[in-house]
């Protein structure tokens, strides 16, 4: 057993390359071996967005907090809220962020393969955003 008190990681902005807008990254956890999953909370500012990316293993939303946007390539722009559980499949191109003046928290969940659990694509432009 392992438990990881709150508050005992640092908390990180998320990456200028990788996000437009204001972006806080709490990590949660990161399975030891042979486990593979990694889990964050992060927090969007208004605005705030990922870039497009994937994830070798899929992605799994649960928004706790605001209102948020998703969308995956080819799909539209979606609402989120509070409670909202969002599923990437393995590969899915997509992004993820805040509503343009309401700030969002979800809790990102994806596992690793080869030791990575992300590959990073162009930003969304603010057309892609406004849908």
């Amino acid at each position: 057993m392992k438990i990881t008190r709150a508050g005992t990681q640092p908390s990180a902005p998320g990456p200028e390359e990788y996000f437009t807008g204001r972006v806080r990254i709490d990590p949660l956890f990161s399975a030891e071996e042979p486990g593979r999953v990694v889990g964050a909370t992060v927090t969007f500012e208004p605005g705030a967005r990922t870039a497009w990316h994937t994830h070798p293993l899929g992605q799994t939303l649960i928004v706790t907090q605001g209102v948020g946007r998703v969308q995956r390539e080819g799909g539209p722009v979606e609402e989120i809220r509070p409670g909202d559980v969002v599923w990437f499949p393995a590969g899915e191109k997509h992004w993820h962020g805040a509503a343009p003046d309401v700030a969002m928290t979800h809790i990102a969940i994806q596992e690793s393969q080869d030791g990575s659990t992300v590959t990073w694509l162009e930003k969304v432009s603010d057309a892609e955003y406004a849908g």
